[in-house]
């Protein structure tokens, strides 16, 4: 899978890179993901968490898209792909009683 990180407003360091390819190379590899594209945007304010991550997966069908903001990035990359990994099970899910429904239609 094609990894593709962008920071707006600050320079994300390696170890924030490391941390998000490490959290995305868990997604299951079965599930044919093309690319996934991470946008990390920084608050204009400390005091309030404008901080958020999207993340888009790129899928055969329509790509899967999410944000997650929190005070930490970290926080907010585990929480962003949590929600994607229940995505991809729920794409699953439907392409298998697709599938099951044809082979039982005919």
């Amino acid at each position: 899978m094609d990894i593709i990180i962008q920071s707006l407003g600050f320079k994300a360091g390696k170890e924030l890179e490391g941390y998000i390819r490490e959290k995305l190379n868990k997604l299951t590899p079965g599930d044919q993901i093309v690319r996934a594209n991470v946008t990390l945007y920084l608050g204009p304010d400390r005091a309030t968490p404008n901080d958020y991550c999207e993340i888009r997966l790129e899928v055969p069908g329509n790509d899967l898209f999410v944000k997650q903001s929190n005070t930490d990035f970290d926080q907010a990359v585990d929480e962003a792909v949590n929600k994607l990994q229940s995505m991809l099970r729920k794409a699953k899910e439907k392409q298998i009683d697709r599938t099951h429904g044809r082979v039982h239609g005919s």
